[in-house]
């Protein structure tokens, strides 16, 4: 795949990123385990390529340590691959201080068999108030320290509320951002976010095009949005949305995964993946051609989501 700079980072990214959050086996997410042996099998292929930008997070159960395992029997990060990890709070804990943010690193580093992060997000800062995050001791000031005592290359933030995230970028400290769910065909709310990051160089990377599963399964399939269920208006948007991609022989999918793809202002698109076989299915949906005309179909219809998820 071509690559794409990553704000001012200096790096280059695939316009697709790996999610790695099936690999640490959530099933209370995603409703299925995932064994180390498969995860390994899928790590391996994504180190075969052409995907060379991965995501993980100290609190991805166990992705980060089998990340790791599949680095150690390639011997190390293979030239041009990029993988970024998040801070966390231990799980069943919600210390988010500074203490913590150091302590989540190294966990991060150990497991990954690294001695330095290229890019590290500070991640659902939702999760604490921001002037918690931003004063002393906290999470952004710990980050910074990681960062100027060259542990960490690169600063991101990684979240959900948009007025939030926007107060995050006001600070001029964060090369990169994720915003997830809200950049699709159902929901453009993050549109003011893409707006300024591009405006201030800062790299935006785009989290769950297909909405946790809608977007793929088609609305009567799968009926919630973002792990939530979806209102009846939303569902009919969907199925309009689906019945104009079969007329043309596009899969809902390929839609929902290029919608993000053609917005140049969208350094990369996160998919999560727990096979060997996503990788390709994955890169067959970026390549599926898809007409001009389906494109003035979907556009109106995702257009109405400009303010969020109606």
């Amino acid at each position: 795949m071509e690559t794409r700079p990553l704000g001012r980072t200096g790096l280059s990214v695939t316009p697709v990123c790996v999610g790695t959050s099936p690999l640490g086996s959530f099933p209370s997410q995603y409703g299925y385990e995932v064994s180390t042996e498969q995860a390994l099998a899928t790590l391996r292929r994504v180190l075969e390529g052409p995907i060379t930008f991965i995501d993980t997070s100290n609190n991805y159960f166990d992705a980060e340590r089998r990340i790791g395992l599949a680095l150690k029997e390639a011997g190390g990060l293979p030239p041009g691959f990029v993988l970024q990890t998040k801070a966390d709070p231990a799980h069943d804990s919600d210390d988010f201080s500074g203490a913590r943010v150091r302590d989540s690193v190294h966990e991060s580093l150990e497991r990954l068999g690294l001695d330095r992060l290229q890019v590290l997000h500070l991640h659902d800062p939702e999760r604490l108030t921001f002037e918690e995050a931003t004063g002393p001791g906290g999470p952004v000031e710990a980050m910074v320290q990681l960062r100027d005592e060259g542990v960490v290359e690169n600063l991101g933030v990684a979240g959900g509320p948009i007025d939030l995230m926007l107060r995050y970028l006001e600070l001029d400290l964060f090369q990169a951002i994720i915003s997830h769910n809200r950049y699709t065909l159902v929901d453009q709310s993050a549109l003011p976010l893409i707006e300024d990051a591009d405006e201030r160089g800062v790299a935006f990377i785009n989290g769950a095009p297909y909405g946790g599963g809608m977007l793929v399964r088609g609305p009567d399939v799968e009926p919630n949005y973002c792990y939530q269920p979806a209102r009846p208006e939303t569902l009919d948007r969907v199925r309009a949305m689906l019945r104009a991609c079969e007329a043309h022989g596009v899969p809902l999918a390929a839609a929902a995964l290029q919608f993000s793809l053609r917005e140049p202002r969208i350094a990369s698109t996160m998919v999560g993946m727990s096979r060997p076989e996503r990788i390709d299915q994955t890169l067959e949906l970026a390549r599926w051609p898809i007409p001009d005309d389906l494109w003035d179909d979907l556009v109106p219809l995702a257009a109405v989501g400009r303010t969020g998820v109606i």
